[in-house]
């Protein structure tokens, strides 16, 4: 659900930019009150486990799409909305600049779809409402599977409304909203699902991190060190050896594009903040598409992709390079992603008290 900056105006992507802007300084104020020390190396590992898990793609039965996890909801219930918010936006400057995986123009737009929507909106409205403060298993897989379908269809309304109020792409909102909203139902009950599952596993080994039942249950015998690690080890299976084997099907938004004007990709504005964006990201992007660049003889012309998301394992390329492209990508990003986010725990973490 990344968009790519040929779907936006300069009007609304400024706009969507100056939003989200807001919303990391207000979170930012918030974290300072709220994430304790131990928190902030989770806030890192979790961040760098959304970046590889969000490069696994999987394929939706009869549709010819596939989808990815948000995660927003995940980084929330084990964070907290305000650390959440800030490690979402981490993953996805990571992936803008560094892989070109969504514009710099439409990172505001991502920032505010994939992010506050799911953490601050849908969490706080939504999750902890159904959830309650002494949840059984059932209540609690029940929550996070309506929360996540429930995300996963306003972000693709924001998407759809930020496209036709952008008025530079042919796309109908009646006939995208109506495709981007069933793909996006299917992918929300499956990132439902694995959202509970991890979160299962979470609250048997240490039910105190979830914050809505903090003060309810007795704390875990696991250390969080151990659940921290176990993050790290999955951020770097999934980023290295998993993330090999993604679905090459177009994503929810790439489908719902093809579908509705017959073609991904939109021609090329080179001209103004479009084309001086997309020669930033060029320069920034040493993974584009989260493989190795192609020689200059090969690339494309003429087109800009409406997402910026190449699926690995594309036919065409040569598969055992794209495929170590794919897993040096996923944990270089990984990396990096885990360092953003990590320095935005510890600096924002919360400040000691002086003794009386």
């Amino acid at each position: 659900m990344h968009m790519a900056d040929a779907l936006l105006s300069p009007a609304v992507g400024g706009s969507m930019w100056a939003v989200s802007a807001a919303a990391i300084a207000y979170c930012s104020k918030k974290v300072r009150t709220e994430l304790d020390d131990d928190k902030a190396p989770l806030m890192g590992v979790l961040g760098a486990f959304l970046f590889a898990a969000q490069m696994i793609n999987f394929t939706i039965p009869a549709t010819g799409s596939s989808g990815h996890l948000g995660g927003g909801l995940l980084l929330a219930i084990l964070l907290g909305p305000h650390a959440a918010f800030l490690t979402m936006a981490s993953v996805l400057v990571v992936q803008a600049l560094f892989f070109a995986d969504g514009g710099l123009l439409a990172l505001g737009c991502n920032i505010f779809n994939m992010g506050f929507i799911p953490a601050c909106i849908v969490y706080p409205l939504v999750y902890r409402q159904l959830v309650g403060t002494n949840p059984s298993r059932a209540r609690l897989t029940t929550a996070i599977v309506v929360s996540a379908v429930i995300g996963l269809q306003l972000g693709p309304l924001a998407v759809a409304l930020e496209t036709v109020l952008s008025g530079i792409s042919a796309l109908p909102f009646s006939t995208f909203a109506l495709l981007m909203q069933p793909v996006h139902l299917a992918i929300g009950i499956v990132e439902g699902l694995v959202t509970a599952a991890i979160i299962s596993l979470v609250y048997k080994a240490r039910p105190e991190i979830l914050a809505r039942v903090r003060e309810t249950r007795p704390p875990g015998s696991i250390p969080l060190r151990n659940i921290t690690l176990a993050f790290l080890a999955a951020a770097l299976i999934t980023g290295g050896i998993i993330s090999r084997f993604a679905s090459k099907n177009p994503d929810g938004l790439e489908w719902a594009i093809k579908r509705t004007t017959g073609a991904t990709e939109l021609e090329a504005m080179k001209a103004g903040i479009h084309g001086a964006l997309a020669s930033l990201q060029e320069r920034t992007a040493f993974l584009p598409d989260y493989t190795f660049r192609k020689p200059d003889g090969e690339s494309k012309g003429g087109a800009a992709p409406m997402v910026e998301r190449t699926k690995p394992g594309e036919t065409g390329r040569n598969a055992a390079g794209n495929k170590l492209g794919t897993s040096v990508s996923g944990l270089i990003g990984g990396g990096i992603t885990l360092g953003l986010a990590l320095m935005c725990g510890f600096l924002l973490r919360k400040k000691p008290q002086p003794a009386a």
